[in-house]
């Protein structure tokens, strides 16, 4: 029986992107060491380019826990949906800023401009993961640009990674297109990564490795398309109805039974997503550094 209701276990297939629960797949290792050789060669701007639920973010959380291993200062911010003239203040709030250079009264655009200056002097990059640039305000990525294309001192040791979705990259600005060093596109998972994904959630979590049979595997390939986000929460939820039903394992029909319920519970939207992401965007640019 399929019995494990403990509370302190962590949840075998998360939603939330975490480095505990990425799933390294070649391609996906790949990723990661594209991303790692940017700052290790000082390169000043990478972009992941992905559809949406390929695991972009989850990509991105994993990447900037392993270069602050590496001695790199890091900072994540998601710019979608931000207005202009808040994400600069969202990102120092996220550098380890001192509480006098915090509060000193000076341009938002100046301490940042600091921070990275004294990080240079330190030898440490200073790596920008923007996550959403596509999404974001205009004058981000103005900023983004300054930032890669600056031969100041200060901006040497300064690495920009961009997210962005396939449909919406055309709206992320040339120079940071065609400045990218590294262009990573995130696949569709095969059958191979789903049965990869499967073992490693239920390894992490002490549950039999032959839990999901094979046809369950391609049967939820099958249902989600290859899309990341799709097998997690099919995953997840197969094994909550394995509990319920004190199921042994979980085969194919689990898989379908469970599939008809998200479908019903999360109907498909993306006509309406990709809508947005096509709609023109005229913005007024505020320049933060002049």
């Amino acid at each position: 029986m399929v019995r494990h209701n403990d509370p302190s276990r962590p949840a075998t297939f998360a939603d939330r992107p975490e480095p505990t629960t990425f799933y390294r797949g070649p391609a996906q290792e790949e990723a990661l060491a594209r991303l790692e050789w940017l700052v290790e060669q000082r390169q000043r701007c990478g972009l992941v380019v992905a559809g949406a639920g390929m695991g972009k973010s989850h990509l991105a959380v994993t990447a900037a826990r392993r270069l602050g291993g590496l001695g790199a200062e890091v900072v994540m911010l998601s710019l979608a949906g931000l207005p202009e003239g808040e994400w600069l203040e969202l990102l120092l709030d996220r550098l380890s800023l001192d509480p006098e250079s915090r509060a000193e009264p000076i341009r938002s655009w100046l301490k940042l401009e600091n921070r990275l200056r004294e990080n240079t002097l330190l030898g440490r990059p200073t790596v920008l993961v923007l996550e959403d640039l596509d999404r974001g305000p205009v004058d981000a990525q103005e900023a983004a640009a300054r930032l890669i294309t600056a031969a100041e001192p200060r901006f040497a040791t300064v690495t920009v990674i961009a997210t962005a979705r396939t449909d919406g990259v055309r709206h992320v600005a040339d120079e940071l297109r065609s400045r990218a060093a590294v262009r990573v596109e995130l696949p569709l998972w095969n059958e191979a990564d789903v049965v990869g994904y499967l073992q490693a959630g239920l390894e992490r979590t002490g549950r039999p490795g032959d839990l999901f049979t094979p046809t369950a595997a391609a049967t939820m390939l099958r249902f989600a398309r290859g899309v990341p986000q799709v097998v997690g929460r099919l995953a997840e939820l197969a094994l909550a109805a394995a509990e319920v039903e004190d199921l042994e394992q979980i085969d194919s029909a689990t898989i379908e039974s469970v599939w008809r319920e998200l479908a019903a519970a999360e109907p498909d939207r993306r006509g309406s997503a990709e809508d947005a992401d096509t709609a023109p965007r005229f913005r007024a640019v505020r320049r933060l550094w002049s």
